[in-house]
């Protein structure tokens, strides 16, 4: 208990260095030790595929913020400036455009990332897909309007199509998010020049709905699509809000997922960016084509060989409660969006 307290407490003071640091070598601290707090997280189940998992993280994670620091060191070498928003140098910025998207497991550079995701516990990769994913975009987010434009294109509109793609021959459910959250990064990263504040709009609602979906298969004890077919016999109820969840973060209209597409489409056909704006909603169908086929295996499928559950009425109630705040906002937002709109 004592270990996973300071692993969190580190956690959370890496993520609140790095986004509250105006120095380049303070915001590298805080990445460092969100690095070095999660891979206990990721190796404490002692199985082989874990400490692989740990291991891939640790090298990837080592290079990227060697990059950072390399390309912090550049920037201050010419300019003799070493505050994130000065980043001017083009070398100095390409470098970090590299390390970030190294960092977030953006295309080409998303190799460890659904590894990573399927060696570790369902709530350790709820922290790497929402809670490791905030530092950097924070970096990428002041960092902005000195980031290289062609390469960023180019990184998101292979993200959200490699992302779609390569989920639609998966069968473990944590890879399948992780490739959600690969072609979500090509989202936030496709608008990210043209208005930061909607990246992190994005991003916001993209954690809130990956908790929803990350905390009720912890609920059910659900890691692949056969053990998903079953789970309806446990709790109907958690099911069906489940394919909502999966549903809003496919995007699609009444729920909240949508509101993020939309935003983004608005402003890239107002930048006059309309076949950027095309390509990228048309590569989201294939993300659509998975979360269909999960929702579908969660409620509409009933096997044949169905095995005699007794129904969990219950529940761990302090679970229970967040993942109810979690899945109404995550299904419900969309009406809010006006006011949502104001506050960023």
């Amino acid at each position: 208990p004592h270990a996973k307290l300071i692993f969190y407490t580190s956690l959370l003071l890496g993520t609140t260095i790095t986004i509250s640091s105006n120095h380049w070598m303070m915001a590298w601290t805080g990445l460092e030790i969100n690095t070095l707090a999660i891979i206990p997280l990721i190796a404490k189940s002692h199985h082989p595929r874990a400490i692989e998992a740990s291991i891939k993280y640790f090298l990837v994670q080592a290079a990227a913020s060697a990059l950072v620091l390399f390309s912090s060191t550049i920037n201050a070498w010419h300019t003799g400036q070493w505050d994130i928003t000065q980043l001017t140098h083009p070398t100095a910025c390409l470098l970090l455009t590299t390390a970030i998207a190294t960092k977030l497991g953006v295309v080409p550079f998303h190799f460890w990332f659904p590894e990573v995701l399927q060696g570790s516990t369902l709530t350790t990769a709820l922290l790497l897909s929402t809670m490791m994913k905030f530092p950097p975009i924070t970096i990428l987010f002041l960092t902005s309007h000195s980031l290289n434009p062609t390469l960023l294109t180019f990184m998101a509109i292979a993200s959200a199509g490699l992302g779609g793609w390569m989920g639609l021959n998966q069968t473990q459910i944590r890879k399948i998010l992780a490739f959600s959250s690969i072609s979500h990064l090509g989202w936030m990263a496709i608008i990210i020049l043209y208005n930061p504040k909607l990246t992190l709009l994005t991003f916001y609602l993209y954690s809130l709905m990956t908790a929803t979906v990350f905390l009720t298969l912890n609920t059910i004890k659900a890691t692949k699509l056969s053990t998903m077919m079953t789970s309806w016999t446990k709790m109907p109820m958690l099911n069906a809000t489940l394919m909502l969840a999966l549903l809003s973060l496919a995007g699609l209209p009444p729920l909240t997922g949508f509101l993020p597409k939309w935003l983004i489409i608005q402003e890239l056909t107002k930048q006059e960016l309309t076949s950027t704006a095309t390509i990228i909603a048309m590569l989201s169908l294939l993300g659509l084509f998975f979360y269909l086929r999960l929702a579908y295996y969660s409620t509409i499928t009933l096997p044949p060989n169905s095995t005699n559950h007794m129904k969990q009425w219950h529940t761990n109630k302090s679970t229970s409660t967040l993942l109810a705040i979690f899945t109404s906002l995550s299904i419900s937002l969309l009406p809010l969006s006006p006011m949502i709109l104001t506050t960023i």
